[in-house]
């Protein structure tokens, strides 16, 4: 007996070890559209942390970016991993992928809509969540790098936004002084879809008189960071994700503790 009563304290203790991710699904509706965002943390800690908007590629929410959002908010943060597209559209192929993603390339003002209204949700989980709702920021891949430029582009109030292998191109430049999060946006150096952008893009920065930095991943394509991909031109490299997380990381760290 004595043997069972030991051995389920340590049966409770490897359950818990193994379930602290929490997945919470936050829902709102604009323009008679339901979105179905998830909110992702570990509970296995109390302590309130910083929280990020996080865009993910043009595939959306799906199980592998939850997994990636797991991955990355860790004990770390709070991440609203963000739905621009609405619940009745979750793209299977790139076909649909792309054609999900361009009416909001196409009109810049409803992705900055959408993606300021993300943000807006993940404020509201304060109190609902181990969320510090004075630390909060952005992260993005691919579509949804461009989608966290496009916040900084509309001078929301976040610490610092986070670009890996975005789109660089502002469908309508940032005016200077409203830019009020830190820039990071990292690209591949090798990234036949955005390099071509990348000195408009840093123009642009100039101008805003933000706080940036641009960096060029050597030997990268697109879509370096997505573990799935490995076409020519879209193709997971784990050198520069790895480089590209400890940058993110460094950045998120400075904006929150608001050091150089």
């Amino acid at each position: 007996m004595r043997r069972i009563l030991i051995a389920l304290p340590l049966l409770s203790l490897a359950f818990a070890a193994s379930a602290k991710m929490v997945h919470r699904p936050v829902a709102w509706t604009d323009g008679g559209t339901r979105f179905e965002s998830v909110l992702v943390y570990d509970d296995a800690v109390s302590s309130q942390r910083p929280g990020l908007v996080m865009v993910p590629n043009w595939y959306g929410v799906n199980d592998m970016a939850v997994r990636k959002a797991e991955t990355i908010a860790g004990k770390q943060y709070v991440i609203l991993l963000t739905d621009m597209y609405g619940q009745n559209l979750r793209p299977k192929n790139d076909d649909q992928a792309k054609a999900a993603v361009q009416p909001l390339y196409g009109d810049r003002a409803l992705m900055r809509r959408r993606v300021n209204l993300a943000l807006a949700q993940l404020k509201a989980q304060a109190g609902k969540a181990p969320l510090d709702p004075g630390k909060l920021a952005a992260i993005g891949f691919c579509f949804g790098g461009s989608a966290v430029l496009d916040l900084a582009r509309s001078g929301a109030d976040v610490a610092a936004v986070v670009s890996f292998h975005g789109a660089l191109a502002a469908g309508k430049s940032a005016a200077p002084d409203r830019v009020k999060a830190r820039v990071l946006a990292m690209n591949g150096a090798d990234d036949k879809g955005t390099m071509p952008d990348a000195g408009a893009f840093m123009d642009e920065m100039r101008a805003s008189n933000a706080d940036w930095q641009f960096a060029v991943l050597g030997n990268a394509v697109h879509c370096f960071t997505e573990t799935d991909q490995n076409s020519p031109g879209c193709k997971y490299d784990a050198r520069a994700a790895a480089r590209s997380y400890r940058m993110m990381h460094d950045w998120l760290d400075a904006a929150f503790a608001g050091r150089p």
